[in-house]
């Protein structure tokens, strides 16, 4: 039997029910655990920040754990980074300038840096530690993105950056962990700190934000309390979801801006602007996709609609 006392502050390369060789398990939630074969532990080290590890698994690839939840892997990471990415850059007419909070990996960047019309990717991640890590041991997820000239990396925390700024960003991605207590994003789900990237944000400027799992028995954890809070600062929001099986459920997004009606786009014009753009190596987005990725199942709609916490500086969210 998997040992219930399983440490969940990091990652543990144990054995699976007495059996050989060494599995990592993952905690999904309180009662549920998620395990796959390790074949090696690439890179691990507390840095100032997190505790980081970079592993080979026999099922997903390299991962990216950080704080003792996954981040990433190779073999499905698509269906995270392309639906965090492009939505937002489509919605755009012509997403120049782009602003990237995290993304650690590169590979937000990598999806970011596929749309023609880009001139600038400004990514600001707080963990120089686990960036070089992530360029060295993880180039499938990257592929050369932190190399192109396009790509500003300062290594900083993004709400004190955003403050010291006055730059006008036309999509800003919000690619940090889920807020941990511990962990070093928590002010970037806050009230506050949207209303930062609002006045960061041009003409028809758009953010998203990774809003955490919306799977039956996690979603009242973060992603309905994200979705309402954005909704309190921006005058135009919209959330979505995709499946991601490395995380063991399904994933929320939210995405607002100051523009109405902005996020209304047909799937022949989503597939018109990726042609238009030269984006042709996607693997899950396009048009037909994008319009699963809004359908949004009852239980979420209703509970949305029901939702009435906002998250600040004073009254944080924090999840386990």
């Amino acid at each position: 039997m998997v040992d219930p006392d399983l440490p969940t502050d990091k990652l543990k390369a144990s054995n699976l029910g007495g059996l050989s060789p060494s599995w990592h398990q993952e905690h999904i939630a309180p009662n549920l655990i998620q395990a796959e074969r390790l074949q090696e532990i690439l890179y691990e080290e507390t840095t100032d920040y997190q505790h980081a590890i970079i592993m080979e698994g026999a099922h997903f690839g390299r991962s990216l754990v950080l704080d003792g939840k996954t981040q990433s892997t190779e073999m499905d990471e698509f269906m995270y980074h392309e639906p965090l990415v492009h939505p937002s850059m489509i919605a755009h007419p012509s997403p120049k300038n782009i602003f990237i909070a995290g993304g650690g990996e590169g590979a937000t960047a990598r999806e970011v840096l596929k749309h023609n019309s880009v001139k600038k990717v400004v990514m600001v991640d707080i963990d120089e530690k686990v960036v070089s890590a992530c360029r060295e041991y993880l180039p499938r997820h990257h592929q050369g993105a932190f190399s192109d000239p396009r790509t500003q990396l300062i290594f900083t925390d993004a709400y004190s950056f955003l403050l010291e700024i006055d730059n006008q960003f036309d999509v800003a991605i919000i690619d940090v962990p889920d807020p941990i207590e511990s962990g070093p994003s928590h002010k970037l789900f806050t009230k506050e700190f949207y209303s930062i990237l609002l006045d960061r944000l041009g003409e028809n400027g758009i953010m998203v934000v990774q809003s955490g799992p919306t799977d039956p028995a996690s979603y009242k954890e973060c992603f309905t309390a994200v979705v309402n809070t954005v909704g309190h600062v921006f005058p135009t929001s919209s959330a979505y979801h995709a499946f991601v099986p490395a995380f063991g459920s399904t994933w929320g997004f939210t995405q607002a801006s100051r523009t109405p009606k902005i996020f209304n786009i047909s799937s022949k014009a989503i597939d018109k602007k990726l042609d238009e753009r030269k984006i042709t190596d996607l693997k899950m987005y396009d048009g037909i996709a994008h319009n699963g990725l809004y359908s949004l199942p009852l239980y979420l709609r209703s509970e949305l609609s029901k939702e009435r916490r906002i998250i600040t500086e004073s009254t944080p969210l924090y999840v386990s």
